[in-house]
């Protein structure tokens, strides 16, 4: 999942990145096998996936956008004060609530944008890189992300469950009111300093 916004974390060495395959491509409509083997080779998978997600400026990347057939998501948890990565590995959404609607894009699908309904509120039970077991909580974006991410591992895109596709009048009215309201809240910010 993408915001069209840039997400600066640290990251104290460079992996490798990989290429984000495109809508059309016959891996993304695939179903993702469970990793039962939790070694190296997973970690470098997650850690590329990491600087991948990061350097396209996501809000999430599943495994498959990378050609790999196995359930692992990376997300990007917006709702603590600095941005922390969320690994989910064979994940499952166990609780959902609430609806929210609002659009979605992905790194898989360029420039584009849709309407989304998702539940407001989910609990996701995954596992770690290590093989433990956990579950997470979330809501808003965050909640929206984990079912994004989720179904691309089974080769779901939002543009299969998406209400409408914006027109780029619109996408272009989103992103420029967003900006207002971000340049109009640091001026009341400064306003407020003085």
């Amino acid at each position: 999942m993408r915001d069209g916004k840039h997400i600066a974390i640290d990251r104290p060495c460079k992996m490798g990145l990989r290429n984000i395959i495109k809508k059309g491509e016959s891996t993304l409509a695939k179903k993702s096998r469970v990793i039962k083997d939790f070694n190296e080779r997973l970690h470098t998978l997650l850690d590329d996936m990491r600087e991948t997600m990061l350097e396209a400026k996501g809000l999430g990347l599943a495994a498959p956008q990378v050609g790999v057939l196995r359930r692992a998501v990376l997300v990007v948890d917006t709702t603590e004060e600095e941005d922390r990565i969320i690994e989910l590995i064979n994940p499952e959404i166990i609780e959902s609530e609430g609806l929210q609607e609002g659009p979605e894009g992905c790194l898989s699908v360029p420039d584009v944008w849709g309407i989304v309904k998702r539940p407001m509120n989910v609990k996701v039970r995954a596992q770690d890189r290590y093989g433990k077991e956990f579950e997470i909580e979330a809501e808003g974006l965050t909640a929206r992300a984990f079912c994004h991410e989720i179904d691309h591992l089974n080769g779901t895109l939002f543009t299969d469950i998406c209400e409408r596709i914006l027109t780029p009048e619109e996408v272009e009215e989103l992103f420029f009111s967003e900006e207002n309201d971000e340049e109009n809240d640091q001026a009341d910010t400064e306003t407020e300093k003085v």
